[in-house]
């Protein structure tokens, strides 16, 4: 069983709520758009899913029909009861957190465990590099949030959408957009549609940092896309030596979106 539209209202109602802007609450309503992410999570009999953003336990209650042991964090102290009452007698487990600062062991007892949530266009980025690059017991992400940032996340040389946070992604992850979702499975409904991003962490970083240390990789990321629509001599003048774009093999009038992750170490290696 999950929630219908009508039940979504009923639970607010009942319980004094509303749904909070300040945490980008919107309630998922819509029981097929629910069991399509649990499948797409491709999670079971024997997984730990750490469900973040667990709300009114639209999520969570297709999460526990896969035969998942379920985790569900909420930060919304006001719905904690509600949801505890909701989804416990399913099977899950509740806890009062806050996904941004929580330790992802202390919650699994150790365990290795899968993400799913339903993020908030305000938080979205920073929790999944958080994630990534913090908690490494959770080896993947099927994460629901706002279309552009998801594009974003998802991003590879030349899309639109790519950028320093795609190139931070990648380091750690593989990621790819795998669906997207109407506004109208929400409650409210917001004004933006969204898209489900599936994350899968690297065995190991992308770039041997033997070779290429993390700090000056994205050193020279974030300096290059501070001026992205500039040529790399431009945007990268202060930072590059002498010859550095001719030892590196990269053309000195490329432009940041045009480069991968692994032309911008050999950039790096090259100064």
């Amino acid at each position: 069983m999950t929630h219908s539209r009508k039940t979504i209202h009923a639970l607010l109602e009942a319980n004094g709520l509303t749904p909070s802007r300040a945490l980008g609450q919107n309630f998922v309503a819509d029981a097929n758009t629910v069991r399509r992410i649990a499948r797409l999570a491709a999670v079971g009999e024997g997984d730990l899913v750490l469900e973040i953003g667990a709300g009114l336990g639209s999520l969570t209650l297709a999460l526990v029909e896969t035969g998942a042991q379920v985790v569900a964090v909420e930060v919304d102290r006001h719905l904690i009861e509600p949801l505890r009452e909701l989804v416990e007698p399913r099977g899950a487990t509740v806890r009062l957190l806050d996904a941004s600062t929580m330790d992802v062991a202390e919650v699994t007892e150790g365990r290795e465990c899968v993400v799913v949530a339903n993020l908030p266009y305000n938080v979205a980025t920073s929790l999944v590099l958080r994630i990534l690059e913090s908690q490494p017991l959770v080896s993947r992400l099927l994460v629901m949030v706002q279309r552009e940032v998801g594009d974003r996340l998802a991003a590879s040389a030349g899309d639109d959408a790519y950028g320093a946070v795609s190139l931070r992604v990648q380091y750690f992850a593989d990621a790819v957009v795998v669906g997207r979702v109407g506004a109208n499975v929400f409650v409210p409904r917001p004004k933006v549609e969204s898209s489900l991003v599936a994350i899968t962490r690297r065995e190991r970083v992308r770039i041997d940092p033997s070779v290429v240390a993390e700090a000056d990789l994205f050193e020279v990321v974030r300096t290059a896309f501070g001026q992205r629509r500039k040529m790399l001599r431009r945007s990268l003048a202060d930072w590059a030596s002498d010859g550095v774009f001719e030892r590196a093999g990269v053309a000195a009038t490329r432009r940041p979106e045009e480069l991968s992750l692994e032309e911008f170490a050999q950039l790096v290696a090259a100064r």
